[in-house]
């Protein structure tokens, strides 16, 4: 049995900016709700998934903007997608799945709690992150047991896939992230240091407490070592915050047992409202499988 977490955040984005918009019954845009419930009803024609959780950021700010200022908010968003969230997460529910709608965290730190949670549960051989932020990364498992698929590449991304393309062992994204950054949430990483920079000396020390101060006890070769080393050495809290913010949380109360996230079909009275709202109709061709009373 597989475990499916899916980060219905990032699908709703991908909603918005890839189908035509259209308004529900209210005269509210929808498209993106739509969008969703479309992607999710093929997700759930797959016989292997069977057990399926979706994370959501009920809101954008989280504990991560009172540690930085900088970090990333709703500014610049599409109002006509902000005002979606909401709906979005009741349009999972109507589909019969498990929603995790976060507040304080974020919904990769949900993704990465379940991850932590049910890897090693009994009847579970894998769980399946279904997202492509770089974040999760750091979620892979060389054991195969926590692996992410990225459903718009078709890709999947393991220890290997994670080692070929950011040059470290999946436990040293948040390392990788502080040093190089990550624009998407808003931190800038150290002057100086580049992705090739940060992977040929992550990949030797791991992490950033392992990496000597000093430019002459290096034992590797990169472009410009004295300058990388200046920068470090003069901004490591500034890398210890931006690891803070980039590594996912492993405890978020999520109430539900392993049992709750059993896929039992779409229940019909609530989707079918749902379908009503959103005047969608062919949504209700797209039934895998309706929940027996």
């Amino acid at each position: 049995m597989q475990l499916h977490l899916l980060d219905a955040t990032y699908e709703l984005f991908r909603a918005h900016f890839g189908r035509p918009p259209a308004t529900d019954a209210d005269g509210r845009e929808a498209g993106a709700t739509i969008g969703l419930v479309e992607s999710v009803l093929r997700l759930l024609r797959q016989p292997e998934v069977t057990h399926l959780a979706c994370a959501t950021d009920h809101v954008i700010r989280s504990w991560r903007n009172e540690r930085y200022a900088g970090y990333k908010t709703e500014a610049g968003m599409p109002p006509e997608l902000l005002a979606q969230f909401g709906s979005a997460e009741d349009a999972l529910r109507a589909t019969g799945l498990v929603v995790w709608p976060m507040a304080e965290f974020e919904a990769d730190d949900a993704l990465a709690t379940a991850a932590a949670r049910w890897a090693d549960a009994p009847g579970i051989e894998r769980v399946v992150i279904l997202s492509p932020d770089k974040d999760l990364a750091q979620c892979v498992r060389a054991d195969g047991r926590v692996v992410a698929w990225d459903r718009r590449r078709e890709r999947l991304v393991d220890a290997d896939a994670v080692r070929a393309r950011f040059g470290v062992e999946p436990g040293s994204i948040p390392d990788w992230l502080a040093l190089v950054g990550d624009a998407a949430d808003g931190f800038p990483g150290l002057r100086g240091w580049g992705e090739r920079s940060a992977s040929t000396v992550l990949r030797r020390y791991g992490h950033l407490e392992a990496i000597p101060e000093r430019m002459e006890d290096w034992d590797v070769t990169v472009r410009n070592p004295g300058r990388l080393a200046a920068a470090l050495r003069d901004g490591r809290e500034e890398a210890r915050l931006y690891r803070e913010l980039a590594t996912l949380r492993l405890d978020v109360p999520l109430a539900e047992s392993l049992d709750d996230l059993a896929w039992s079909g779409v229940p019909r009275g609530p989707f079918e409202a749902l379908v009503a709202r959103l005047r969608a109709p062919h949504l209700l061709d797209r039934v895998p499988r309706w929940r027996l009373p």
